[in-house]
């Protein structure tokens, strides 16, 4: 489609400094600016896979994990106590 546009000046010195930049033509600039200005996606651009590196994550050797929800519970009590008192 072609088109008219009238660009502020700083805007067209930024865009002409990104295709020599780039050694592109103006046009495939202004193209894709306004697409990442409307966040659509490039033609060439491709998503890559999203991978989850799972950790074998274990509590140290003598930790007692039917206790932690004890800890917990004093800890949020001492947290109440020091908010009441004055």
């Amino acid at each position: 489609m072609r088109t008219t546009l009238t660009l502020e000046p700083d805007v067209a010195a930024r865009l002409n400094a990104e295709a020599a930049r780039l050694d592109l033509a103006f046009k495939a600039v202004v193209n894709d600016a306004l697409r990442r200005g409307l966040k659509m996606p490039t033609k060439s651009a491709r998503r890559s896979a999203y991978a989850v590196k799972p950790l074998k994550l274990s509590f140290r050797p003598g930790i007692d994990t039917d206790k932690l929800n004890e800890l917990a519970d004093e800890l949020e009590n001492g947290a109440l106590v020091k908010k009441l008192r004055p």
